[in-house]
C-alpha cells in the first residue's frame, strides 16, 4: 500500500434501516451512498453521528467526518460588535414560526467551492416532516417585519445538530446562532454539532473534537 491508508469500499444503502460502522468512512468523512430521506433514517443518522450532504444531481451522500466541529454552549464567543447588536434591539427572534421559509433561504446561500445547492426539494420535504414531528427546529431573525436571517437543525434533546443558516443583512445569522447557544446553555445541552470546520464557526467559539468523543456525547 506504499504507506497509504487502506480505503474501504463505499457502502451502498438499501431499504434496510442501517448504516455501516463509522470507522469505514473515507478520509473526507464520506460513509455511504444511497438510501432515502425518510424520517426514521434521518433520525437514525443524526443519533449515530451521520448527516446527509449532496448536490441536487447526485445520489444521497452520508457523512461522518473526523474530527467533528462542535460548539460547547458555555464556550460561545461574542465579539464587542455583536454585544452592541444584541443590546440595541436591532433584531427580534422567533422560533418555529416559518420553518420552510428558513430552509428555502438557506438553500439559496452561495457557498464557496460548491455549485448548486445541497438543500433539494426532497431535503426540504424530509426536514419539514421532521419539523412536524418536533425534531427539526428553526430560529428566525426579524428586522421589523422582514425575515432577514435564521438557522435550522435537528434537536436530539441534549445535542442540537445545526444544519444551515442564512443572513440577508449583516450579523443576522450570528444573532440567531448566539441566541440558540445561550438558550441551549441554560437548558444544559452538551453541545451544538457544527459538522465541519469554518473560520466563521471558530470565531464564535466552535472547536474540532475527535469523532469518537463526539459519539460519546451522543450516547450519554
Amino acid at each position: 500500500m506504499n504507506g497509504q491508508q487502506r480505503q474501504h469500499p463505499l457502502f451502498v444503502l438499501n431499504d434496510r434501516l442501517e448504516f455501516p460502522p463509522l470507522e469505514t468512512a473515507n478520509a473526507e468523512g464520506l460513509l455511504a451512498v444511497g438510501g432515502n430521506l425518510s424520517p426514521e433514517r434521518l433520525l437514525l443518522a443524526y443519533r449515530s453521528g451521520i448527516f446527509p450532504w449532496f448536490n441536487d444531481d447526485s445520489l444521497i451522500l452520508w457523512w461522518s467526518p473526523d474530527p467533528r466541529m462542535v460548539l460547547f454552549p458555555e464556550k460561545l464567543k461574542i465579539s464587542k460588535s455583536m454585544r452592541k447588536v444584541l443590546k440595541n434591539d436591532e433584531f427580534t427572534l422567533t422560533k418555529n414560526q416559518c420553518f420552510s421559509e428558513v430552509v428555502k433561504h438557506c438553500s439559496k446561500v452561495e457557498r464557496k467551492d460548491q455549485e448548486g445547492t445541497w438543500i433539494t426539494k426532497d431535503m426540504l420535504n424530509a426536514y419539514t416532516q421532521l419539523h412536524e414531528m418536533g425534531f427539526a427546529k428553526s430560529y428566525e431573525v426579524w428586522q421589523k417585519d422582514k425575515l432577514v436571517g435564521g438557522l435550522y437543525g435537528i434537536d436530539l434533546g441534549t445535542v442540537f445538530c445545526g444544519e444551515s443558516m442564512f443572513s440577508l443583512v449583516s450579523n443576522a445569522s450570528k444573532f440567531a446562532f448566539i441566541k440558540l447557544s445561550q438558550e441551549l446553555e441554560k437548558k444544559k445541552y452538551k453541545l451544538i454539532d457544527c459538522q465541519v470546520y469554518t473560520n466563521h464557526l471558530k470565531s464564535l467559539g466552535a472547536e474540532e473534537i475527535a469523532r469518537e468523543v463526539f459519539i460519546s456525547y451522543l450516547k450519554t
